[in-house]
């Protein structure tokens, strides 16, 4: 195929078919001229990209922050471990905050002096009640509250005496918290202030005592005593005989419908009864069990069901405060599974501040332990982390943000975690949290401390890119300009870009990710930028430079738009020399190593690796019509090309070698007159000898392709003949492979446009070879049999006699190709329609106008032979 080039050229020589003296099939002409579209086709047929393996990250052994290759000093990272207590933990900040903020009072409020003064007087404050605050009563809090009624009144409400009575509304009032030792007499008469006193006959209060059944129910202290209050449904908040709304001498009180503050009233109310039904007896179950950890976790399990089953979990909750002082308090108990259960309660309570910061640094330690990946799983401390990480403000937590994603990290360690991590949208939120941290500029304040997030948070998406909804996922998120954007405003650190290229790395890897990469224009330079800075970063360059070999491996726009940005060849010829000698410096140590009996690696070195996938850019590019010529003439890319060759063998390092050997292949295909290749191509000769005569099968093919292209000049044909190279490209047409045969062919084709040096075909039992290729492949491989064709041709140019050209070949040879020649019996196969347009096109116009030449010249010298049947090759 590689021998298609000079063909063309001969297609546009004076020369005809008409010429009276007969021509090597080296300047045939085909019977229809070949459009240059065509020629570029085939030509870039005969050039190949070169793949390889992506760099292999190792796992590390030990969870951390930051990992164990990371180049943050102690001083400079958060630490990742740490102790955690009770004194972690701020009780100040565990007070509901109010939604609603009052305004400041313009008058001194009237106190209460005596009962005239009550019944006549305004109400004191009470919260102010929205309407979208007033909710529904969920059914198993309405049948609590029926049971706790004794199930005689439906309205009933519960007043227990020896309550401190707080303020209704999500925030404590003050004036309770400073007299937490109010009387049973003054709860009673606030009240009442919120009763209307003129219907005797619908206000009840009873004393009776609970019976002992819901008395054990109960804290020890707390009295068995409970003041029910009846009301009609009718009844509204105000005074007999005054208007459904306030006086305006009171105008800080709110104006509400007595309907929404009944609601309210009673739900608070409800939440109470609940909260000392349900949630006091597990409390007080925790308080007797501090010495046995496996019941401590079981309390902890009902306390959460109890508490999501009475809607108590957030921040709306009126004990909620009460209840995060007792959680806190058990963090001193050391037991990770005890500390889990803590954390998921603390996590759903919506804390903030300090308290999120302790709570996400708790679940950090937990999940900092591999051992505790089974009781993550089953506890679903999960959702409970992604629902931080979607709701919490990015400035105001970056720190608390930092050990939730660390956490996660953790867990993504774990497949089974990984999957649950995908089908819950982590990559969703970790991908908006990545946008709202690269909205934030270097001067900014936080810039420094959100690259520690970013470390962790790049992490967790590197393990996610090994599942393929995650990819997916990623790729229509357009993770590919995010990742880019984070690179190149992280530049400055390496973690953060060793991560990146590591995702970019994975999914690089695929065909619509790798598209979209290269759709971001500017990632191109940024890698260059990157590679510069960061030369002697084993591990990021041949990250980056294996994303470059994708780029360039199937898309023509991408090569052309890397090699025109500034220095791209400067840069790799530059990190080129500077792995080489790395190498260089390796194998003298391995020389010392072998001496003293130690042996070789067999895989290759870092600076092998880096090398190896340096060429494989440099391959790929070479595709490229004008980026190939070019770098056939760049002196120094071709000249490094070569040293592999002259201090590399095959054995020390496969891959390099024959990467090394198949860039030449691409170069030696461009014709250009200050070709680097073809002033080199003796010296070439003799490096691929080394490699033809080694036992590596695939690096004797490579050296047979570069052979192919550079014996179209008389110098290495010359070389082939003195060095019998011809032999050993006679022995490989026994090969039942296509590509072997091929390339062995070509170099025989090219050493035949001599008429000097076509006898070594008799001599070495070439011509049963080349007869034998044609009768194995046949219609399987048009060009090859084309090839062929045009090899006996012009082997045959100067004989008159059949017998004499082709010895006992000639009639085996006459058999097949008037088999090969029949269209009925060749065309007629069992492919598709398009399998067999595309089979008959290369038959027409590549096989067959090859193969009736050569008919016609055996036929033309066979009039002294005797009459041979002719037997059609397909039955």
């Amino acid at each position: 195929m590689f021998f298609f080039l000079v063909l063309c050229r001969g297609m546009q020589a004076s020369k005809t078919e008409n010429t009276k003296k007969a021509e090597p099939f080296y300047w045939l002409s085909v019977a229809k001229q070949k459009t240059s579209s065509e020629i570029i086709n085939e030509a870039r047929n005969v050039l190949r990209t070169v793949g390889t393996r992506r760099p292999f990250t190792p796992t590390d052994g030990q969870r951390k922050l930051f990992g164990s290759g990371s180049l943050r000093g102690p001083q400079n990272r958060p630490p990742s471990v740490f102790s955690l207590h009770a004194s972690s933990f701020d009780l100040t900040e565990s007070r509901p905050v109010s939604g609603v903020r009052l305004s400041p009072l313009d008058h001194k409020p009237i106190l209460i002096t005596s009962a005239k003064d009550e019944d006549s007087s305004v109400f004191l404050p009470k919260p102010p009640a929205e309407a979208a605050e007033v909710r529904k009563v969920s059914t198993a809090r309405a049948c609590l509250w029926r049971t706790a009624s004794l199930g005689s009144i439906f309205s009933a409400k519960v007043v227990l005496p020896n309550q401190n009575k707080e303020k209704l509304d999500s925030e404590e009032p003050a004036m309770m918290m400073n007299n937490p030792g109010r009387s049973n007499n003054n709860y009673l008469a606030e009240q009442r202030l919120y009763t209307p006193v003129n219907d005797k006959s619908r206000q009840l209060i009873c004393n009776d005592r609970i019976s002992v059944s819901e008395s054990e129910d109960f804290m020890e202290g707390t009295s068995g005593k409970f003041s029910f209050q009846l009301r009609g449904e009718s009844d509204q908040m105000k005074k007999p005989g005054t208007n459904s709304s306030w006086p305006r001498s009171s105008g800080w009180k709110r104006r509400v419908t007595g309907l929404e503050d009944e609601t309210r009233i009673n739900e608070w109310e409800e939440e109470e009864v609940f909260w000392r039904i349900k949630i006091l007896p597990i409390l007080h179950e925790l308080k007797k069990i501090e010495d046995n950890i496996e019941n401590l976790c079981l309390a902890c399990t009902k306390l959460y069901q109890a508490l999501n089953e009475g809607n108590m979990l957030g921040k709306q909750f009126k004990r909620r405060s009460e209840l995060l002082k007792i959680l806190y308090k058990l963090v001193d108990i050391d037991s990770d599974p005890l500390c889990l259960k803590l954390a998921k309660i603390i996590l759903a309570m919506k804390v903030d501040g300090k308290n999120l910061l302790s709570v996400c640094k708790l679940a950090f330690k937990i999940c900092r332990n591999e051992k505790n990946d089974y009781i993550v799983q089953n506890d679903r401390l999960l959702d409970c982390l992604l629902e931080v990480l979607r709701n919490e403000d990015l400035h105001k937590n970056d720190e608390a943000l930092l050990y939730c994603v660390g956490a996660i990290k953790f867990m993504s360690g774990n497949a089974v975690l990984l999957n649950e991590m995908v089908n819950k949208g982590a990559v969703e939120m970790l991908l908006q949290l990545m946008k709202q941290i690269n909205n934030v500029k270097e001067n900014d304040t936080y810039f420094s401390n959100l690259g520690h997030l970013l470390v962790q948070l790049t992490a967790t998406l590197r393990n996610l890119a090994d599942l393929p909804p995650a990819r997916c996922q990623l790729i229509c998120s357009g993770a590919a300009s995010e990742l880019c954007v984070a690179l190149e405003q992280r530049v400055n650190d390496q973690d953060v870009c060793t991560y990146i290229v590591r995702i970019l790395s994975k999914l690089s890897s695929y065909n619509d990710f790798c598209a979209a990469l290269a759709d971001c224009s500017r990632c191109y330079t940024l890698f260059l930028a990157l590679l510069n800075k960061h030369q002697k970063q084993q591990d990021l360059v041949i990250r980056i430079v294996f994303i470059l070999g994708n780029l360039t491996a199937k898309n023509n726009q991408a090569r052309e738009q890397f090699f025109k940005e500034k220095g791209s060849v400067n840069t790799l010829t530059s990190l080129f020399q500077t792995y080489y000698e790395l190498d260089l410096n390796a194998q003298t140590w391995y020389h010392d190593r072998e001496e003293k009996g130690k042996k070789h690696l067999k895989h290759p070195s870092e600076a092998e690796d880096v090398m190896i996938k340096l060429i494989r850019v440099l391959a790929n590019l070479s595709i490229h019509p004008s980026v190939g010529a070019t770098l056939a003439a760049a002196h120094r890319v071709v000249e490094l090309l070569v040293t592999v060759l002259e201090y590399k063998s095959v054995d020390d390092c496969e891959e390099l070698v024959i990467n090394a050997a198949t860039t030449i292949n691409n170069l030696s295909y461009y014709q250009v007159e200050n070709s680097v290749v073809q002033d080199k191509k003796l010296h070439i000769a003799e490096m691929l000898l080394k490699l033809l005569m080694s036992d590596n099968m695939d690096g004797v093919v490579e050296a047979v392709r570069v052979f192919g292209n550079l014996s179209q000049y008389h110098e290495v044909c010359d070389f082939i003949m003195q060095k019998k190279i011809y032999k050993f490209m006679i022995a490989l047409l026994d090969s039942k492979n296509h590509d072997v045969c091929f390339s062995a062919c070509g170099v025989l084709l090219n050493l035949t446009v001599d008429k000097n040096k076509g006898a070594f075909l008799m001599e070495e039992g070439g011509i049963g070879k080349l007869v034998d290729c044609l009768q194995d492949f046949g219609p399987a491989d048009w060009q090859l049999s084309c090839l062929i064709c045009k090899t006996l041709w012009n082997y045959s140019e100067n004989f008159t006699s059949a017998v004499s050209c082709f010895g006992g070949d000639t009639d085996t040879l006459l058999v097949l190709l008037t088999s090969l020649l029949d269209e009925k019996l060749v065309l007629d196969c069992s492919l598709d329609r398009e399998g067999r347009d595309s089979h008959k096109l290369h038959w027409e116009r590549e096989f067959k106008p090859v193969a009736e030449k050569l008919l016609d010249r055996i036929q033309s010298h066979r009039s002294f032979l005797t009459a041979v049947p002719i037997t059609p090759f397909y039955s």
